[in-house]
C-alpha cells in the first residue's frame, strides 16, 4: 500500500526520540513535511529534522508550563503557513507513592495533568480552531495508553487518569466535528521500549513488562509509526474517535 503525504504539515510533540522519532521518520518517509517537538533535546531536534528533510523544522516547548502548547502552535503556524495533521505523542510517566508528601504528591499529579492532558487538550483546541477557520479537513492523532482503560499501578495513578481524559477527549472531538471534516483517534500502547518505560522495568523488573504480552517481544516505537501513518492517510476516515490497540495482546478492548 503507497502512502503519499507530500504537501501536508504535520506537528509531532515529543519528536526528538522514542515513539516520537519513530513516527516522525515514516511520516517524513511518506512525504509529509514535519514539525519535530522538542524540550530540552535541542540537538537531536534539529538534526532529526534534517534528517527528514522536505523542510521539517524543529521546534521547543516546555509542556509543563501553561503557555508553552499555545506558542508553540503559533510558532509552527507562522513559521510553516499551516498544520493539517497534529499528533499529540508527548508525555510523562512520573511515580508518586500514596503516602508521599501530599505536597510532592500534588505536584507530580498537576506535572503530568499538565503535560499529558492540558497540553494536549490546548493543542486540540487550537487544531480544531485552525481547521475550521481554513474550511479544510484535519486530523488529531493523540497517543492515548492502555493505563487509559485498565489502569495502571498505584503510583501511576496520575498517568493513568490523564491519559483516560486524553482518551475522551479524542472521541469528544471525532463526534463534535466530523461532519467539519476533522477526525480524531487515539492509539493505546502497552510497555514501549523507550527510555520511560526503562525505568519501569528497572524498578520491577523486565517480566513485569513482558509477562502479560501475547507476542515474542516488547512493544518498540517502529511498532507503532505504521498505523500513525495509515490514520494520517485519511484511508481510515471511518474509523474517527475509534481507540486502536498496540500493545503485544497484554490489554483490548
Amino acid at each position: 500500500m503507497y502512502i503519499n503525504l507530500s504537501g501536508l504539515n504535520i506537528l509531532v510533540t515529543g519528536a526528538s526520540k522514542g515513539i516520537g522519532k519513530a513516527i516522525a521518520s515514516k511520516l517524513a518517509e511518506a512525504g509529509a513535511t514535519i514539525a519535530v517537538h522538542y524540550n530540552k533535546n535541542m540537538r537531536e531536534a534539529e538534526n532529526l529534522a534534517q534528517v527528514l528533510g522536505n523542510e521539517s523544522r524543529a521546534f521547543q516547548a516546555d509542556l509543563s508550563l501553561p503557555d508553552e502548547a499555545a506558542n508553540l502552535f503559533d510558532r509552527v503556524i507562522l513559521e510553516m503557513g499551516s498544520i493539517e495533521i497534529l499528533i499529540n505523542n508527548a508525555g510523562v510517566a512520573m511515580p508518586s507513592d500514596i503516602n508521599a508528601k501530599e505536597s510532592d504528591w500534588m505536584n507530580i499529579w498537576n506535572t503530568t495533568l499538565q503535560v499529558n492532558l492540558t497540553s494536549a487538550g490546548v493543542l486540540c483546541k487550537k487544531a480544531v480552531e485552525h481547521f475550521l477557520k481554513r474550511n479544510a479537513a484535519g486530523r488529531i492523532i493523540n497517543i492515548t495508553s492502555r493505563a487509559a482503560h485498565r489502569g495502571d499501578t498505584a503510583e501511576y495513578m496520575a498517568y493513568a487518569a490523564s491519559k483516560a481524559g486524553l482518551s475522551a477527549l479524542t472521541k469528544t472531538i471525532a463526534r463534535a466535528y466530523g461532519k467539519q471534516g476533522i477526525k480524531a483517534f487515539s492509539i493505546a500502547p502497552g510497555f514501549v521500549r523507550t527510555d520511560m518505560a526503562k525505568g519501569i522495568m528497572e524498578k520491577y523488573g523486565t517480566e513485569h513488562a513482558t509477562g502479560d504480552i501475547a507476542l515474542e517481544r516488547l512493544t518498540e516505537p517502529k511498532d507503532l509509526a505504521p498505523m500513525v501513518t495509515f490514520l494520517a492517510s485519511g484511508m481510515a476516515d471511518h474509523a474517527t474517535g475509534s481507540t486502536i490497540d498496540i500493545n503485544a495482546g497484554s490489554y483490548t478492548h
